[in-house]
């Protein structure tokens, strides 16, 4: 977080005031509410607030690289939580035959996206934090024969496993590109649908991970995601376990601030569905929306 001054509440600051728990400390209200954060500016922040994304980055990377290398080596990635709250079993009920079980096995995900995107064939699909491939590989045969599907990661372990995956599911229609939530490697406007399973919750900078997902969609472009939602209790100890961070909890951002923040980066058509619950202070949801 920025380096605070009496002025706490100024916009240079509310720049990096956008974590519930920044906004606890810059603010002096557990919710953030007058906080005014500025949700979805581009603009550079502090060197502080840059350290801090670059942790949170490093911290979920090792944990997917492990994830990911399990999974390759023919094991199951464990994953965070009860059964069936996480992971593969979650694709029981849905088209998972789309998919090579070792991209299935791979998922650390709280939801099945794919379920409720309402692809067509024809579309552009953009998977954030697309992991071992599942997601990406479902998505491309909705879509085929003419449309595509691009898988989007940070990690080198789950990109090297998701393209095997894909390989192996005989799908030609994919592209696995490696790059961050914050600054998507595609030009304005480029593609149709943007989904995500348990993903945006791990940026340390969630507004610009969005705005990110507006700045790619073309106008009416569709933003459908599984990921978990904060009760507005969460306690401020689960909200700084990193290790909690790295399984969709402690970054994890309640109902209110999530479609405040969508709203912001220009999405209208809002839902938020609850699914199950996935901790004591979260559950994963469905979240939609439209690019205006």
């Amino acid at each position: 977080m920025a380096e605070l001054s009496n002025e706490c509440c100024t916009p240079a600051v509310q720049e990096t005031c956008c974590e519930p728990s920044a906004k606890a400390s810059c603010c002096g209200e557990s919710d953030g509410e007058g906080c005014g954060c500025s949700a979805g500016s581009r603009e550079p922040v502090t060197a502080t607030a840059t350290a801090t994304v670059e942790h949170v980055r490093e911290t979920v990377r090792k944990r997917y690289a492990s994830a990911a290398m399990a999974a390759a080596s023919g094991g199951c990635c464990s994953t965070p939580g009860e059964a069936g709250v996480f992971g593969a079993s979650l694709y029981a009920d849905s088209d998972a035959s789309d998919a090579p079980e070792a991209a299935i096995n791979a998922s650390l995900g709280c939801g099945v996206p794919t379920a409720v995107a309402d692809l067509r064939d024809g579309e552009t699909v953009l998977d954030l934090g697309s992991g071992g491939g599942a997601d990406v590989i479902i998505s491309a045969r909705r879509v085929a024969p003419s449309g595509r599907a691009i898988g989007l990661d940070m990690t080198d372990e789950m990109l090297e496993l998701a393209r095997a995956n894909a390989l192996e599911a005989g799908v030609d229609n994919v592209e696995f590109l490696k790059g961050y939530l914050e600054d998507v490697p595609l030009r304005d406007e480029t593609v149709d649908v943007v989904i995500s399973n348990c993903v945006i919750n791990l940026s340390g900078d969630k507004p610009r991970a969005i705005q990110e997902a507006a700045r790619v969609l073309r106008t009416g472009g569709r933003f459908a995601v599984s990921d978990v939602i904060a009760d507005p209790d969460m306690d401020d100890k689960t909200r700084a376990d990193m290790a909690a961070w790295t399984g969709c909890i402690a970054g994890a951002l309640t109902e209110r601030e999530f479609r405040s923040i969508l709203e912001t980066a220009g999405f209208g058509e809002v839902e938020i569905t609850e699914t199950h619950r996935v901790h004591e202070h979260a559950s994963s949801a469905i979240i939609r929306a439209r690019k205006l």
